[in-house]
């Protein structure tokens, strides 16, 4: 089959195109025909951060090739003896074996069936794949980590992203008041997902504009302590930071005391019943995937430049 393998840290260019054997599945395991992968920002970091690397794929040294990806959509193959939750013909979707080595760059895949869930028949295989890592990681920090409920008033940075644009979407689901922060040619894309309110953070200070939040989501992709800071100032006392990218230090933990503000470093995890709420709302149109752009499996490289800009739209899928 066919499959990316990454021949070295460094650039896009050291991903290459190879040819590897289907993979076997082990008793509890599936294995999927790969029809559309999501790339994420901390692909393009692992490849190119060996600690970063050796952490995402718990790397033991022994490894015969090094293949990155965790996020499918694709259709059941064959089914593990002691795998009874989808046949062969099941289309499916989810983040496979996150953290450690999934192979999902690849034209099949052996995937626990418990990382995933059937693929709602209204959706394309490439938003499915989107919804994976993004929308869990969003759902894990705004439902999860933040509780969302009606009436909050939600300030979500990075809101045109990844996991920044379905945290928008899952917050107004709850019946969150939503300000998003983005740039200015974002704006109606944001407004679009349901946001109440637009701030362009190249042009306005969203915490001089908002210092009542319930909640702010931070999902920026940026470890600058200063945009946490921002992120504090906006939050009213007893309300609530989630931070997806910087971790709290002492400094951090003293400010947000003083606020009587509570943090949360969102590390996202496996969750059955997290994706099945995911595709549940998928199913129903409150949650959509938007994909900017598509790219063939030969084309791994130009997917991973696009998506270390960090200013990418929604979501980047690779086709299978």
């Amino acid at each position: 089959m066919k499959a990316i393998i990454l021949k070295a840290i460094g650039d896009p260019e050291n991903l290459e195109l190879a040819e590897i054997a289907v993979p076997l599945i082990k008793d509890d395991e599936v294995l999927v025909k790969v029809k559309a992968i999501s790339i994420n920002p901390v692909d393009a970091f692992a490849r190119r951060n060996r600690d970063s690397l050796n952490y995402v794929l718990q790397l033991k040294g022994d490894e015969k090739n090094i293949i990155l990806g965790w996020d499918i959509a694709g259709i059941v193959t064959e089914v593990g003896p002691a795998a009874a939750r989808f046949k062969a013909g099941d289309e499916v979707f989810g983040m496979i074996k996150f953290v450690g080595q999934a192979n999902a760059y690849a034209e099949y895949v052996a995937a626990p069936e418990t990382d995933l869930v059937l693929k709602p028949a209204n959706i394309s295989f490439g938003e499915a794949a989107g919804a994976a890592l993004a929308a869990l990681t969003a759902w894990q920090s705004v439902v999860t980590g933040g509780k969302v409920k009606k009436g909050d008033k939600v300030v979500i940075t990075g809101a045109s992203g990844g996991v920044g644009h379905y945290a928008v979407q899952i917050a107004r689901h709850f019946g969150a008041y939503v300000i998003a922060v983005a740039s200015a040619g974002n704006r109606d894309f944001v407004l679009g997902l349901g946001a109440n309110e637009f701030i362009d953070y190249q042009t306005q200070a969203f915490e001089e504009l908002v210092t009542d939040a319930d909640m702010v989501h931070d999902a920026v992709w940026s470890d600058d302590v200063h945009h946490i800071e921002r992120s504090i100032k906006a939050i009213k006392p007893g309300g609530t930071l989630l931070s997806l990218i910087v971790n709290f230090d002492d400094e951090i933990l003293e400010q947000l005391k003083s606020n009587n503000v509570t943090g949360y470093r969102v590390l996202v995890h496996k969750s059955e019943e997290d994706l099945a709420a995911i595709a549940e709302l998928l199913a129903i149109g409150d949650l959509k995937t938007h994909v900017s752009q598509t790219f063939p499996l030969e084309e791994m490289a130009k997917a991973h430049s696009l998506i270390q800009t960090k200013n990418a739209v929604g979501k980047i899928i690779v086709t299978v």
